[in-house]
């Protein structure tokens, strides 16, 4: 595995790269990237006897741009097949690179918190009450707009609860990803 790393940092940027060499150098496994390759018909690598592959310089740089918008953007695989379908692999690339702005639900999700925070919260029309039969047995209503101020926004109270969730939420994200890095 040592001399493998060697050989990379030795050789030329133009160079083929072998599977091993493009796995450890995206951090996924072999098995990933041959998946990929079958999901992704633009990932094509030059196949040599005996099925060893060769990885050209432009496979590589598309399979990071792969991996960016499935790993850290969380697209689904048809997602990214899509983005490749409407924008082609040249955009792929740059996000990989990290030239392209996000695409994705990373960056719908951004969208609609800029909205939200720009935006003023209105209140939802109040339903009239419905008879518990109709709701069912045990179930607990709770008011639409439980915390919401008389002029649509949130109460500090409301706004504290949600920070501290949003933080919370974040330390189990880092947490999962480490879990998902130390399994690979």
């Amino acid at each position: 595995m040592l001399h493998t790393a060697i050989e990379t940092r030795a050789k030329s940027p133009q160079a083929f790269r072998t599977i091993s060499e493009v796995a450890a150098e995206l951090d996924v496994p072999q098995h990933v990237l041959r998946f990929w390759e079958g999901r992704f018909t633009q990932v094509k690598p030059v196949k040599r006897a005996g099925g060893r592959r060769y990885y050209r310089p432009e496979d590589v740089a598309l399979l990071r741009g792969i991996q960016t918008l499935l790993y850290e953007e969380g697209m689904t695989i048809k997602g990214v097949q899509k983005v490749l379908r409407e924008r082609g692999g040249r955009y792929v690339v740059a996000v990989g690179r990290g030239q392209a702005a996000p695409h994705g639900r990373a960056a719908e999700r951004a969208a609609d918190f800029e909205a939200l925070t720009i935006a003023p919260v209105i209140p939802a029309a109040r339903t009239p009450a419905v008879g518990r039969k109709a709701r069912g047995a045990g179930a607990k209503v709770t008011p639409a707009c439980d915390g919401l101020l008389s002029d649509g926004r949130l109460s500090e109270e409301h706004r504290a609860r949600l920070e501290i969730r949003l933080i919370e939420l974040q330390d189990l994200k880092s947490r999962l990803q480490e879990a998902r890095a130390s399994a690979a």
